[in-house]
């Protein structure tokens, strides 16, 4: 018999709060965290705003002496796992270690770093290669900083799916806790891929929003006039365990994740398959593993990238997947705010959705000014709604044809 998993931790770093508590105030005010660039400089990069994390003291987490030779998206990760673990008192309980995951993924990693160590070995030899650069680029390093700093002896690893890399690193903790393999699981995603290249490669692609005289109106997603996604940067850490483990020990319970989808489009390398092919599987097989009906969704918390193709797309997905219950839902995407973390997004955005379940309200999709032809659901234009919220779908899809869908759902002993 399968084991229930519950949510008893929950921890962030995004651009619109540095902690849960400032992430979910943020969104429920229409908050955007997405302004001008300033991680770097370059004119000739037709997109100049993002989603930067700021205020954040990474000293905190690391010794001061590491963090200069730790990449930007490990220390986002080390700051909400931290939050993440005392929120959950896990440490505390004296867990055994050998049963306790660490699961954080990254679509990119540290690109940065490795920008950076490119041009050293252009400009000044191979001799100025920092020999800290594999370890501080390579994705999986999040995931081995945060377990060897908590001493966490499960399995440990990294997924890497493009922007549905923490929603799978959240499904393969799920799977992995109801099959027995741990007991607990800190699971997630970060990224700090706000550099030169990954902005000069994404805006070839023309994937970018270029609307840099007005950064906070810039994602908008399902709007008619969204013109491309807002890089975002950050972390969301959850800690997830058995509801056995979890009620031995006393620990809060947020919420219990009940479904997980994922499948793959076989389509084309950045674009969806027609109508959201992939994501209605996706979607069903979450259905599927919760055991629940598509009537018994309240709310989806989209992937809603503000990319004519995907918002497209998913509503498409949505429709075909709920039919005529398609139009009771609630329907949001938080990246109007916080623009679109990649691999990290799907983490961050569960939180919210378990934000969602909590306090029964539902967080709106800002700029949504223009509607859309044949994006007529519920999107929660500009202003968060309350409703009462039993279950919640959160979806992810990357590049390379990789869909993720999540549900969680009000606990229940």
């Amino acid at each position: 018999m399968s084991k229930r998993v519950v949510v008893t931790g929950m921890g962030t770093v995004n651009p619109v709060g540095n902690s849960v508590h400032e992430y979910w105030d943020g969104l429920i005010a229409g908050k955007s965290g997405i302004d001008t660039l300033t991680h770097f400089t370059d004119e000739k990069i037709p997109s100049q705003i993002a989603g930067e994390v700021t205020g954040v003291d990474f000293s905190e987490y690391v010794d001061r002496k590491e963090v200069k030779k730790t990449d930007r998206y490990i220390l986002l990760a080390m700051a909400a796992a931290q939050e993440a673990l005392q929120d959950s008192k896990l440490l505390e309980s004296a867990p055994d270690m050998e049963r306790v995951g660490t699961i954080i993924g990254s679509g990119i990693g540290g690109i940065d770093t490795l920008e950076t160590n490119h041009s050293n070995l252009l400009n000044k030899g191979a001799r100025r290669v920092s020999p800290f650069l594999i370890p501080m680029m390579i994705a999986d390093m999040a995931s081995g900083f945060v377990s060897m700093k908590y001493g966490l002896k499960g399995p440990n690893y990294c997924v890497v799916s493009a922007c549905a890399s923490s929603s799978h690193s959240i499904g393969d903790g799920f799977m992995a806790l109801r099959a027995g393999m741990m007991d607990a699981c800190l699971v997630g995603g970060a990224e700090a891929a706000i550099s030169r290249l990954s902005y000069a490669g994404f805006a070839s692609m023309k994937a970018l929003s270029t609307r840099n005289e007005s950064p906070q109106k810039a994602s908008s997603p399902f709007d008619r006039k969204r013109d491309g996604f807002v890089m975002g940067e950050g972390s969301g850490v959850l800690v997830i365990e058995t509801l056995e483990h979890a009620l031995q020990r006393g620990a809060p319970i947020y919420a219990e994740l009940t479904g997980y989808g994922a499948t793959g489009d076989a389509h084309h390398l950045s674009s969806p398959a027609p109508n959201g092919e992939g994501a209605v599987r996706s979607m069903n097989m979450a259905l599927r593993t919760a055991e629940c009906a598509p009537e018994d969704i309240d709310y989806i918390n989209a992937h809603g990238t503000s990319t004519p193709m995907n918002d497209k797309n998913e509503t498409a997905a949505i429709k075909t997947t709920f039919g005529d219950h398609a139009y009771d839902l609630s329907v949001s995407s938080t990246k109007s705010m916080t623009g679109h973390l990649l691999g990290a997004s799907g983490a961050i955005e569960l939180i919210a959705s378990i934000q969602a379940i909590r306090e029964g309200i539902i967080p709106p999709t800002i700029n949504y000014e223009d509607p859309d032809e044949g994006l007529d659901l519920d999107y929660t234009p500009n202003t968060a709604n309350k409703r009462t919220v039993r279950r919640v779908m959160s979806n992810s899809f990357g590049f390379g044809g990789h869909n993720a869908s999540l549900i969680v759902e009000a606990f229940r002993e």
